[in-house]
């Protein structure tokens, strides 16, 4: 699993969680090596009912198709997600970010 990599992973809340779509952001030190955690965003399709303020922390995926979702989605920058090493290293991913989004995404976590 590679930074900007799409894995599902069940990611819970105060009041229960469900499996959703996940961008791994960082997965290791620079040289490879296995961090003591992984981080990630997870990524939803709500959007519409959303407040304003929370609509503006929300990218939306330029080529979702491209990235393995099935509709519309958008990452959620509201809440940074920390994974143990092993749940990482077991998952596939089901798709990745094009070179596009990724600079589009970085240039909003910038803002």
């Amino acid at each position: 699993m590679s930074p900007f990599d799409i894995f599902v992973a069940y990611i819970s809340w105060k009041t229960g969680g469900k499996r959703r779509p996940v961008l791994i952001i960082s997965t290791g030190d620079s040289n490879g090596h296995t961090a003591s955690a992984a981080y990630g965003f997870g990524i939803t399709t709500q959007y519409d009912n959303k407040s304003e303020r929370i609509k503006a922390k929300y990218y939306k995926i330029i080529d979702w198709k491209p990235a393995g979702l099935e509709k519309q989605s958008y990452i959620d920058t509201v809440r940074l997600l920390k994974f143990p090493p092993d749940v990482v290293s077991i998952a596939k991913p089901i798709g990745r970010l094009t070179q596009e989004d990724i600079e589009l995404l970085i240039a909003f976590l910038e803002k």
